[in-house]
Parts: structure tokens; C-alpha cells; sequence
């Protein structure tokens, strides 16, 4: 990959995009991982107003300090970085104190850990609407269009994808070319919705390197009989999810009624 060329590439779709859309800046939830530090750091390096938004539930000390480093090492080289923080874990609390009570399970914990990323949906949207700001989405291209690793009308609910065409090992590469701090670039990616210690690679079930290479096995036609071991493990965990998921990557179903009903 011809990284600092890409790096321009997408800095500047940002900036027309924002420009013919008639907006001010760009607005981004930091979370301490590698996906947001990339896309605040491309949004940065526009020159328009890129404000940072910290949104902590039960936010684990190490992700909230990873999240402040690399907010601090934007403003120290971006003048037109701010940063705010909304800690929305009273909100998830009450939150759960009004909808119905149910037995704790695997579904309540999925349904909760979903909500949290709606929530911070939704208050990004509070301050791209006060500011006129794009809410920049974080995912990268084997979350969004392989496995489906994100909450619909959660982090999913965005106005642009800045890195949604990057495999995640070249997020990582050009975290490294953007200086993005160690901390970050070293920690296992998580997406701390659940309140504990899992990581991405603890649900998915494989590393993203992995996945990576069951995704262009799966765009080359490959099928699973074709592998064995933990080769076909993982492509049978990559085919299970993007299948699962599709419902994440199509558009919207739409009822088109026939003319001669509504005639």
C-alpha cells in the first residue's frame, strides 16, 4: 500500500465532502483503539474543526486512558482539535431501570452491550447537529463488509466512512505512519461494550489477520472443503458471520407495492 499517499487520499475526500455538503467539521466518539485514533487523526489533518468526544459506560481505566493520550497528542499537533467528554453511564443505568426486566442471558447481555453503542450514537449526533459537524464513522472493512462487527444504528449510524475500504492490518499501518501512540497501536482491539476484558478476537472466535485472509478466500470463490485445520476453522467462522450479517450490510428492505394496488 502506498501509505502516505493513501493517508492524502482520504484527507482529502474528507475535506470535499464536507465542504460540498456544506458543513463546518467532523465529529468523533474516541473509544482508546486503533480505528477511532486513525479516523480523528485523517479528520484532523483536514484543517476543519474535529472535535473528539469521550462517551465512558463502565469504561474500563485502560481504554479511558488511552482514548485521553491520543486526544492529547492530536491537540498538541492540530490546532483545530477539541475534545469534550460525556460520561453516559448514569444514562445506561436508568436506562436499564425503564425497560422491561428479564432474565439475565446471552441475549440480554447482547441487547444491553448494543444499547451502549446507541447511546453514544446518539450523542454524537446531539453535537453534530449543534455544531453542524459529520459524524465520521470508525469502522474499517472487514467489521463493516466481512464479519458485520458493529451495532446497527450504533457505531454503524454515521454520515461518511473514511476507512471502510482498509483491511484493519492497514489501519495499523497507517496508524504507524500517523504517529498514532504506541499505547494504541499495541493494545488488543476491543470494543468494550460488554463492561470486562473480552476482546474482539474473544467473540469473533479468530484474530483479524485471520479473518482478513478468509475474506479474500471467500471474494476468490474458495469453499470449505477446500481447507483444513484451523484454516477451516476460521473460514467457516468468517462465512457464518457475513451470512448472519448481511442484514447489516444491505440496504433497508424495502415493501415496493405493486401499481395495479394502488390504482
Amino acid at each position: 500500500m502506498q501509505t502516505e499517499k493513501v493517508i492524502d487520499y482520504i484527507v482529502n475526500w474528507l475535506k470535499n465532502y464536507a465542504v460540498n455538503a456544506k458543513m463546518d467539521g467532523f465529529v468523533i466518539g474516541i473509544s482508546g483503539g486503533i480505528d477511532s485514533a486513525v479516523t480523528s487523526a485523517l479528520c484532523a489533518k483536514t484543517g476543519m474543526r474535529t472535535l473528539c468526544v469521550e462517551m465512558p459506560i463502565h469504561q474500563a481505566e485502560n481504554q479511558v486512558n488511552r482514548g485521553r493520550e491520543h486526544i492529547q497528542f492530536l491537540k498538541n499537533n492540530f490546532t483545530n482539535v477539541s475534545n469534550t467528554t460525556v460520561d453516559l453511564t448514569p444514562v445506561f443505568e436508568q436506562f436499564k431501570t425503564v425497560v422491561p426486566q428479564t432474565t439475565a442471558d446471552s441475549f440480554l447481555d447482547l441487547s444491553l452491550a448494543n444499547s451502549r453503542a446507541r447511546l453514544r450514537m446518539t450523542t454524537l449526533y446531539f453535537f453534530a447537529g449543534i455544531h453542524r459537524y459529520l459524524v465520521a464513522g470508525t469502522g474499517n472493512k472487514i467489521e463493516d463488509f466481512g464479519v458485520g462487527f458493529y451495532t446497527k444504528y450504533g457505531d454503524g449510524g454515521v454520515d461518511l466512512s473514511p476507512i471502510a475500504d482498509l483491511m484493519k492490518s492497514e489501519v495499523y499501518e497507517i496508524g504507524r505512519a500517523l504517529n498514532i501512540p504506541d499505547s494504541i497501536l499495541k493494545a488488543a482491539p476491543t470494543d468494550g461494550l460488554f463492561g470486562d476484558s473480552r476482546t474482539d478476537e474473544d467473540q469473533l472466535g479468530a484474530s483479524y489477520d485471520e479473518l482478513e485472509w478468509a475474506m479474500k478466500m471467500h471474494k476468490n470463490g474458495k469453499v470449505d472443503s477446500e481447507f483444513t485445520a484451523r484454516q477451516k476453522v476460521v473460514y467457516d467462522i468468517y462465512s457464518r458471520l457475513n451470512k448472519a450479517n448481511q442484514h447489516k450490510m444491505m440496504p433497508i428492505p424495502v415493501c415496493e407495492i405493486p401499481l395495479d394496488l394502488k390504482n
